[in-house]
């Protein structure tokens, strides 16, 4: 069994029948169907009824659902055997949440240099709207951001809750009270992240449940609103992880949900995973535990 004969079962499968296949692949027709006829051999099976128009038998019903992994994880090893003969050079494209780029994924390239030193990183900063499009365009190989409102197309695996955090200038009224109700926040202008932020569409669901709605203000960088809020008396949604200035303080407003899970968030059918994009993920992964706990 080889790759050619694989892909001439899987391209007759697309095209409907063997000669549109042979016409794909530029093969004669011949060809096409001496690779069927020793795939058949090899496996012990008949694929397909006699007659032209290519109808699958039962056990050729079988091996057709399973043959685009099989090519898959042909062109898996392959690549996995190119990659050890260039010593793993490539190109890794992540995407990350603002709030890991202090220290979790800054540690976590570290660490892999020292082990895949001639794979490139490209690291793009943003939220999730925009990274699960990233993933699902192919155009990131992984992300850790929020799970996207439809996860149909994505595995995400959660790591940590980030917690949604309200501030406030040092000589704001709120500033220094204790149990502020969620209602009191809208008698000030709010001022939040953009309406693709994850935790943007978390605090909408929030306003649905009142009759009355803040002012709100969106600014798109989260790290940004501290400095509109020392200058504006309004109150920040924020993230927990953001840092403040000395003049701004978060103040505790009752909230039963104020947690947004993040997690490691790849394409679901991204079925295998190259040993040097496995390493990166785990030690983002152990980087991003070891923060946590030390917070």
């Amino acid at each position: 069994m080889d790759l050619k004969e694989l892909t001439a079962f899987q391209t007759i499968i697309q095209e409907g029948n063997f000669s549109k296949a042979a016409a794909k692949l530029n093969y004669a027709q011949s060809t096409i169907t001496n690779q069927v006829q020793r795939l058949e051999k090899e496996l012990g099976i008949k694929l397909f009824k006699r007659g032209w128009d290519s109808e699958l038998t039962a056990s050729g019903q079988i091996f057709a659902a399973e043959i685009d992994k099989l090519i898959q994880h042909w062109n898996y090893v392959s690549e996995q055997a190119k990659a050890l003969q260039k010593e793993e050079i490539g190109t890794l494209s992540v995407g990350g949440l603002e709030s890991l780029t202090e220290q979790a994924l800054p540690n976590a390239l570290r660490r892999f240099r020292e082990h895949k030193p001639n794979v490139s990183c490209h690291f793009t900063i943003g939220n999730t709207d925009s990274l699960s499009r990233g993933v699902l365009q192919h155009q990131l190989d992984f992300a850790i951001c929020g799970e996207p409102a439809d996860s149909s197309f994505f595995r995400f695996e959660p790591l940590y809750s980030e917690k949604i955090s309200f501030i406030v200038a040092n000589n704001h009224p709120l500033a220094g009270r204790d149990g502020i109700s969620f209602e009191k926040l809208f008698d000030y202008p709010m001022i939040i992240g953009g309406n693709t932020c994850l935790y943007y569409l978390h605090l909408s669901k929030q306003f649905s449940r009142y009759t009355e709605t803040p002012f709100l203000y969106t600014v798109s960088q989260i790290s940004a609103i501290p400095g509109f809020v020392q200058r504006i008396p309004s109150v920040g949604a924020v993230l927990n992880s953001t840092p403040l200035p000395p003049n701004v303080v978060s103040i505790r407003v009752e909230l039963k949900d104020f947690f947004i899970p993040v997690g490691l968030l790849q394409s679901r059918n991204d079925e295998y995973v190259s040993s040097s994009k496995n390493l990166l993920m785990q030690y983002i992964k152990e980087e991003i535990s070891h923060n946590r706990r030390k917070n």
